[in-house]
């Protein structure tokens, strides 16, 4: 008998038909992956498995038995635990506090047990490679490790079934292989796994079968092993996989003009974050900045775009300093930021498609005090083509969009201001295959136009195989500079394991 079934479930939203007549089944002890290309269906498919939605055809069965949960809450209360790719949890609580989130140790008289809770989280956390201060407040620690005590807290629900929505996207390889070790545990346990990841690697070395879903059908469904990868993403993309272009990799280098610098970062500095960086970027130039997570990637992408406060240092845009580094500065001088969390940085996702992309260029559409809404729509219009974003409207609400649709609508926000630097932390995070391609190769044609590009990956295959130079960092500093033929994997980590020695 099988643990968690699917049958014959659609759903329906406005104007998309999300899932139609999909069929699921997961055995005890199984690790599962559900693939597809951004808006396939996978999360909408999740979403009913938990209760978040109700389909409006098939029905879910959960130990043999036909069920209608009332919400995440209620499927949890049953044994299936979701960890979703964004963190879902509270960053202003402590690390404890967000392990034990409604069920508490408590002492005699009902109190919660502080020094228990505590004591208990540390013991827990270590297990995953943990060694912070569980009184801190979860919102400090890097996402990586918030990923982790997400990871921790699904599991010590006693869960029957665990769901991981792209559970490695922001965690380092030490923390990744931990995690593998938790998934090897849970399986011996008798869970059921379902894991849903856009890096076929993991896939491969984890997972037992696979469902395949596509335009919100099912399109395969059987055993992994013995499934060529190249059949197995012809089956995400409904089409013979391009052999003149690899899916995981950016099409080819750039050659940056011989010209004065678009970007020059000088000796940035700031308290326990970032030591003296210093680097440049050159008009059709990508400039990658690699290091293991804490490295001060993301930190060097908000001091160049003004949202972190520095103690020394400078940032100049064709050759003007921004005298007053701040977001608003650093936009209007040229620099467009799409930062690591899309969501809770990035998107509006209440708002349409139209309006998330014309918000940061509102004013410059304005006569008199007056938006031109004919000119709001060619702009947005002229976006939607040139990235490909499915929607069925551009005024359907970005929240009810695919992952990696939600990311090019950022992207084209950014694109409207007309920048002459574009700084991208994570671009293809958490997206599939298909719409990875397609990023990396706006980001190959972006920087051939001439514009400069910052890039960060925690892929060092993506990272290396995207850059025209990267910058190493460690602790904050700049520890060393790949050129031309030293940009490779191995070099690398050559340069981070000298660095840490």
């Amino acid at each position: 008998m099988s643990l968690l079934e699917v049958v014959g479930v659609s759903k329906q939203f406005p104007g998309v038909r999300a899932l139609d007549d999909v069929s699921f089944t997961l055995n005890a002890g199984e690790v599962h992956a559900l693939v597809g290309e951004n808006g396939a269906g996978k999360s909408t498919l999740i979403k009913v498995l938990t209760g978040v939605y109700r389909p409006d055809g098939g029905e879910v069965r959960y130990q043999g038995e036909a069920v209608s949960f009332n919400g995440p809450l209620d499927a949890q209360a049953a044994g299936i635990s979701t960890i979703y790719q964004e963190v879902n949890l509270v960053p202003l609580m402590s690390v404890a506090r967000n392990l034990f989130l409604g069920r508490e140790p408590r002492n005699a008289i009902g109190l919660v047990d502080v020094a228990r809770m505590n004591r208990e989280a540390t013991d827990v956390l270590s297990g995953y490679g943990i060694t912070s201060d569980v009184r801190r407040p979860l919102g400090l620690m890097p996402l990586g490790a918030q990923q982790m005590v997400a990871l921790a807290r699904a599991v010590m629900v006693d869960a029957k079934v665990v769901v991981m929505d792209e559970p490695t996207s922001s965690l380092e390889p030490r923390e990744v292989e931990t995690l593998f070790g938790v998934i090897h545990r849970l399986h011996e346990r008798g869970v059921g796994i379902i894991y849903v990841s856009h890096r076929l690697d993991e896939l491969y070395r984890i997972c037992d079968r696979v469902t395949i879903l596509r335009d919100g059908k099912l399109v395969h469904a059987g055993k992994l092993e013995g499934l060529q990868r190249v059949e197995l993403v012809s089956h995400m993309l409904g089409r013979p996989v391009d052999a003149g272009r690899s899916f995981t990799s950016f099409a080819g280098e750039h050659e940056a003009a011989a010209a004065a610098p678009v970007l020059k970062a000088t000796d940035l500095s700031s308290r326990h974050r970032l030591n003296g960086v210093s680097f440049e970027v050159r008009p059709g130039e990508v400039v990658g900045l690699g290091g293991l997570l804490g490295a001060g990637r993301s930190e060097t992408i908000k001091a160049v775009a003004g949202a972190l406060p520095l103690d020394s240092g400078a940032v100049e845009v064709d050759g003007r300093p921004l005298r007053r580094p701040s977001p608003v500065s650093a936009l209007r001088a040229g620099i467009a930021v799409q930062p690591e969390d899309r969501k809770a940085e990035g998107i509006a996702l209440g708002l349409s498609v139209r309006e998330n992309i014309a918000l940061a260029i509102l004013p410059r559409l304005a006569t008199a005090g007056v938006v031109s809404e004919r000119k709001i729509d060619e702009i947005v219009d002229t976006f939607m083509q040139r990235l490909r974003i499915k929607a069925s409207s551009p005024h359907q609400r970005v929240g009810d969009l695919s992952g990696g649709n939600q990311q090019k609508v950022l992207l084209a926000r950014l694109l409207a201001t007309g920048p002459k630097v574009l700084l991208l932390d994570e671009p293809t995070r958490g997206i599939d295959v298909g719409a990875k391609a397609e990023v990396q190769a706006l980001i190959d044609e972006l920087a051939s136009e001439g514009l400069g590009v910052v890039l960060v990956s925690s892929d060092a295959e993506e990272l290396i195989e995207g850059s025209d130079r990267v910058v190493v960092l460690r602790d904050g500093a700049v520890v060393g500079m790949l050129r031309g033929e030293e940009v490779t994997t191995e070099q690398l980590m050559n340069v981070i394991a000298v660095a840490a020695s």
